[in-house]
């Protein structure tokens, strides 16, 4: 039993009876300790398999821990989700706890209940905000919160509510008094009943607990206030509990998920026994290394557990950093190289692209349609077969009926998707809602990006002109993304979201869009949500085990506004080359159209797009001149005004600034500001280049030629 362990995972196995905490990081063979602990007490006669529960939180954890078990020769161990468990449980005492009527129906899912809930209380909410009630619901039950404290303890948690917190509260109640008056009971209730049973009648507490003497937890960070509830009833003050879990990979906080437990365990337990796991067997040294680089950084409750892991395989490819210009730049580069990697033959399975957000993966399914990748989508809908882009495509084929053809494009997709509901505001609050928001949204990046490249259409044999591209083709060119994106695959790349990354791994992974705004999220305000999206970049670095690439995008469309990369980002070196980050290097490699550029006064290599597109750092003295930064708002809000389109679309305020300071005087240092490429400097060049030189706005662009412009 003890043969092939390493010391640490030696020491969990033979841990005597008691509190024991292993603390196991990413690779690290926590699964394989575990089952050995509990296969090793049962072989040498200090417990009995059938007296074991092992609590996880996947069916596919437990099936895997209940398999390895068997390997072992170790049968009869109950191996389940905590909601498996308590299912059981609850059905088997049915009969004595509802003395003789049937146990309630259990719900598959909150949203139908809790749209009628919304109803009763004057609210109209669509399928998302639904959802996002529902996840509100969630949190409070499992965190022990009745509707009654739902508001203050929503403002305690920092709760990114829906709705007023009043009117969630509203919900809950009618959620609750349907719930009952159906006949029906959710997840949670189930738990609590589980609970209620073994704390208030004697009888059950004392056969579950003659039933189950010795407990372990898996992924122990992940547990809410209702689990750990169960757990301690379970225990009923025993203390035979062994837990796994990883401070580190605690990234589910917004379902109500607490490492508090983990990271307090060995206060409550004086006398536990702590075991660290920190030999990885996953990945490479140069994956770890890295790993190890960007968890370093962490600070707060779940940094005091932190570990430093050690790459146990052979040495292995230096992880890339690679620098795009814009998305569909980077979206190309990644579905090139996972062409190459199949080609090389690497399985596809075995190559994922994980992002932060579910909106991001359109890019990725349409570059890997278009070289030939099958892909599969993990943990959600590919972006044409959401309900929300299907109902808005429908909404877009309508519009061409009603709005004119000159519109600009970008503002007939606006306007068309307002039909559903859409607005270019802020996004609205709630995890579905807001994902609803950035769907729609990414369908107008996709039109301003469209917009951008004019069909030119034969005239002849002579010439070719432009013409602007019009809602119908906008709607022929999604329909066309459709029709690909929809082809079924068997096996292919896995597209996944970090969140749904987590307990998988793979031989290559791509981790995209890591820029500021994205990850972390715009949406992370406390320095808690700051540390989670820390956390969720060291879970998707971990996944990798041979071949990593991280990437970001300097402007989400071409010549959008520029962004900065990710802090959580290992920084360059002033050459351009590679800094040391642990065991391994994070290299740089330059792609097509991205270009080394250095700060004009003190010759950094500058990797923020924002200092790219300025040409010196943020912290070196700014020379702009003023006045000509003046005249190009004015002119750029004359243009913007008279094509009916956002000042931005002509040009961000970046791009002005990068002007007014490096005020080119010739096309070729034109054309070497971010921002500006062939489409923009055959529109604008001219008259950009004018009015550095000096001319004022009128001569350029009287206010008269404006006044009757479509």
């Amino acid at each position: 039993m003890l043969a092939g362990l390493d010391p640490e995972q030696r020491s969990a196995v033979t841990a005597p009876a008691g509190p024991v905490c292993i603390l196991a990081g990413a690779g690290t063979g926590k699964t394989r300790a575990v089952t050995s602990r509990i296969a090793h007490r049962a072989l040498t006669g200090g417990i009995s398999a059938r007296h074991v529960l092992a609590v996880t939180f996947t069916a596919r954890a437990a099936a895997e821990m209940r398999a390895r078990l068997t390997a072992l020769g170790v049968g009869g161990v109950q191996a389940r989700t905590f909601h498996a468990a308590a299912l059981r449980q609850v059905r088997y005492f049915a009969p004595r706890l509802l003395e003789g009527r049937a146990m309630p129906e259990l719900l598959d899912s909150k949203v139908r209940v809790v749209t009628l809930a919304a109803a009763k209380v004057g609210l109209r909410a669509d399928r998302a905000a639904a959802r996002d009630l529902a996840g509100e619901i969630e949190w409070a039950k499992s965190s022990l919160v009745e509707p009654g404290e739902y508001v203050i303890a929503a403002a305690k948690a920092l709760r990114d509510t829906p709705y007023e917190p009043t009117k969630v509260a509203e919900v809950f109640a009618a959620y609750e008094k349907i719930k009952r008056g159906n006949g029906v009971i959710d997840f949670e209730d189930m738990l609590r009943a589980a609970v209620w049973g073994i704390e208030e009648h004697p009888d059950v507490a004392e056969q579950v607990r003659g039933q189950y003497r010795h407990f372990v937890v898996d992924e122990y960070q992940d547990v809410n206030p209702l689990q750990q509830r169960l757990l301690e009833a379970w225990l009923g003050g025993r203390d035979d509990l062994t837990v796994v879990g990883d401070a580190s990979q605690t990234i589910y906080s917004f379902t109500g998920a607490t490492s508090s437990y983990l990271v307090d365990f060995p206060r409550r337990y004086r006398h536990a026994t702590v075991v660290r796991l920190v030999r990885d067997y996953r990945s490479t040294p140069q994956v770890v290394g890295l790993a190890n680089a960007v968890i370093s950084q962490a600070r707060g409750a779940e940094a005091r557990l932190r570990l430093e892991l050690h790459g146990q395989r052979p040495p292995g490819p230096e992880p890339d950093l690679r620098i795009f210009t814009d998305e569909p730049a980077e979206a190309n580069a990644v579905a090139a190289r996972c062409r190459a990697l199949i080609d090389g033959g690497t399985p596809a399975r075995e190559i994922a692209v994980l992002f932060r957000t579910n909106a991001q993966s359109e890019a990725y399914e349409k570059a890997l349609s278009e070289a030939q990748v099958p892909y599969v989508v993990q943990g959600a809908e590919r972006f044409f077969e959401r309900p929300e882009v299907r109902q808005a495509m429908v909404a877009l084929r309508a519009a061409t009926r009603s709005i004119p053809g000159e519109t600009p494009l970008p503002v007939a997709v606006v306007e068309a998707l307002g039909a559903v509901g859409w607005a270019p505001d802020a996004p609205p609050a709630g995890g579905a809602a807001r994902e609803r928001w950035e769907a729609l949204a990414a369908l107008v990046q996709l039109a301003e990006e469209y917009a951008s490249t004019p069909e030119v259409l034969p005239i002849g044999q002579a010439a070719a002109v432009e013409r602007p591209v019009t809602l119908g083709d906008f709607n022929e060119e999604l329909a066309r993304r459709a029709a690909q994106q929809h082809v079924p695959t068997v096996e292919g790349v896995t597209l996944a979201s970090l969140h749904s990354a987590k307990g998988l791994e793979w031989d290559a992974v791509f981790l995209v869009g890591l820029s500021e705004g994205t990850l972390p999220t715009t949406y992370a305000k406390t320095p808690e949500q700051v540390e989670e999206e820390r956390r969720l970049l060291y879970v998707g670095i971990t996944r990798a085990r041979e071949w990593l690439w991280l990437s970001y995008a300097v402007a989400r469309s071409p010549g959008g506004r520029a962004r900065r990369p990710s802090r959580f980002l290992p920084q360059l070196d002033r050459s351009g080359g590679t800094e040391r980050a642990g065991a391994g290097t994070v290299r740089r490699t330059e792609r097509r159209r991205t270009q080394v550029v250095s700060c004009r006064i003190c010759g950094a290599t500058l990797l923020a797009g924002a200092d790219r597109k300025l040409g010196r750092c943020p912290t070196c003295p700014s020379d702009i001149d003023e006045e000509l930064y003046e005249r190009l708002r004015e002119w750029r809000q004359r243009v913007a005004g008279a094509q009916k389109i956002p000042a931005y679309v002509v040009f961000t305020d970046a791009t002005l600034t990068a002007l007014a300071e490096r005020k080119p005087g010739r096309t070729e240092e034109l054309v070497a500001i971010a921002g500006i490429g062939p489409r923009k400097l055959g529109l604008y060049g001219d008259t950009v280049l004018a009015l550095v030189g000096g001319a004022a706005v009128d001569d350029v662009c009287p206010q008269k030629s404006f006044e009757n412009s479509p």
